[in-house]
């Protein structure tokens, strides 16, 4: 099969190329999609994307009209892929189901410890050679409440980290119903206003967009820790820095920033003009954003890429890809028969 993928970093090349094992003739281009750079599928049968790159109704279209049949991303999250224009089409998709649940969790918790004890502030003070420990005090994860919102693989990972230091948690998820998971379930109003670190692991639906708004930071503990490492519009940023601003939110890490595209996994250092939202957040001592990097590890950069591989093989022999199938509507009924 012939494929180009849009949006690769260097370091994602050898890590497709162990999954490849030269099957499929793959172009290999570090551009985002957009109806600019659409131009280069012509003459493919598939396209390799990532959570950055547009896949909009007028993106599709054009691949459409290049004859693109199947459509790829490197990522559980498919909220950048009009499924609907998609299905009109008749084009395929998939995404990767689940990678490494362990490579979120553990960096989830690394943002929750490095905003406790103040790393970044101790660190940056100690290459000035002030070795003071004047603002650095933190507090014990051994006996607080944390509570997980969402409780796919990622957010029972995180969940199991937590308990490893001693600390209570508790899970809400609309969508899984009770089970022996061994968590503490709570209603959403519970956990909110009970907790006092909460870690975010829903994907990005109609219904999840600002999930986390003013309605939901007045209900939670004053001084709360927020950790999000799902999707940026989880959040409503404008709300979030009202939270700040009044001491509702005490502590905040993000991997992801909801106006995220076009600004993560690219240098603007010298862009004239930055966005005064993420300028704001990442002026202040308690808050830590990281650029979208949770998944990057070898395990699961190796996860991704095989699992990717693995959909273009599936396609390549006329079959459904399982449960990475992402298709709109009846697609994947269509794919069975």
């Amino acid at each position: 099969m012939k494929a180009v993928a849009y949006s690769i970093k260097p370091f994602e090349k050898e890590f497709l190329a162990k999954a490849n094992q030269k099957k499929h003739d793959i172009t290999l281009i570090s551009n985002p999609l957009n109806i600019e750079t659409a131009i280069y599928a012509e003459g493919k049968d598939a396209i390799i994307v990532f959570t950055n790159d547009d896949v909009s109704a007028s993106v599709i279209d054009k691949l459409a009209e290049l004859g693109i049949r199947y459509i790829v991303t490197r990522s559980v999250g498919t909220d950048h892929i009009d499924k609907d224009t998609a299905a009109k089409y008749a084009i395929k998709l998939s995404n990767v189901p689940s990678y490494s649940p362990q490579a979120i969790a553990e960096h989830a918790v690394a943002l929750a410890m490095a905003l406790n004890r103040k790393l970044i502030k101790a660190d940056h003070n100690s290459h000035l050679f002030d070795f003071r420990n004047d603002g650095l005090i933190g507090f014990n994860f051994s006996g607080k409440t944390v509570g997980i919102i969402g409780l796919g693989k990622t957010g029972m990972a995180t969940a199991e980290i937590f308990k490893g230091f001693g600390c209570k948690v508790i899970g809400y998820d609309e969508f899984l119903p009770a089970g022996d998971d061994n968590i503490l379930r709570a209603e959403l109003d519970d956990l909110l206003a009970s907790s006092d670190i909460i870690s975010l692991h829903i994907p990005l639906t109609p219904d999840t967009r600002h999930f986390i708004k003013k309605a939901t930071l007045d209900k939670m503990k004053n001084g709360v820790m927020l950790i999000n490492t799902s999707r940026g519009a989880i959040i409503k940023t404008s709300d979030l820095l009202l939270a700040l601003e009044s001491g509702k939110i005490g502590n905040l890490a993000m991997d992801v920033y909801e106006y995220e595209k076009g600004l993560f996994f690219e240098d603007h250092q010298h862009d004239i003009y930055k966005d005064p939202l993420i300028r704001n957040l990442l002026a202040r001592e308690n808050v830590i954003i990281t650029p979208h990097q949770a998944y990057l590890t070898r395990e699961a950069l190796q996860e991704i890429a095989n699992q990717t591989i693995y959909n273009l093989d599936m396609w390549q022999q006329d079959k459904c890809v399982g449960k990475a199938c992402v298709c709109a509507k009846n697609c994947r009924a269509v794919q069975l028969k």
